[in-house]
């Protein structure tokens, strides 16, 4: 079964289980993906790696939204964000911690030979072949510039 199927399949469970935060959730995922199908030119349909892109985009919306409300004193809409969040990670791989990030970073660096700031973004598109959006950019990022500084 494919990821957008098992979606739309968990998204039925919701609705006939009457859990309205999933399904409002599932639901955004769901015009997530075919607004990305609109917007491709190639295919009409988006394979489950490209659905796992949008989700991953998704769920970045939702750190960002949560971070903001806290910043902005509104812990209610600030929990909604997480909750949402929570749902969302369900279907993306499991997330690198920061010291299995570390191994990757070192270990492509050496076999790349980056060396300097000038290798930055060689080196981060190695790196990000390796992690496969197992981990957050910024933390890749953040990694790669301190190993190259």
């Amino acid at each position: 079964m494919s990821l957008i199927k098992k979606i739309r399949s968990d998204m039925t469970d919701a609705m006939k289980a009457k859990n309205k935060l999933t399904v409002s959730t599932l639901r955004s995922v769901i015009a997530a993906v075919q607004q990305a199908e609109v917007a491709g030119s190639a295919s009409s349909t988006l394979t489950d790696e490209e659905v796992l892109k949008v989700i991953s985009a998704q769920a970045k919306r939702r750190v960002e939204a949560a971070e903001a409300f806290d910043a902005g004193n509104r812990p209610e809409q600030a929990e909604a964000e997480r909750l949402e969040l929570e749902i969302l990670t369900t279907y993306l791989p499991t997330q690198l911690d920061e010291s299995e990030v570390k191994i990757i970073v070192a270990e492509t660096l050496a076999e790349g030979s980056f060396s300097s700031m000038k290798d930055m973004g060689a080196a981060m598109k190695a790196v990000n072949e390796k992690i496969d959006g197992r981990a957050e950019g910024r933390l890749i990022a953040d990694l790669v510039k301190s190993e190259l500084s």
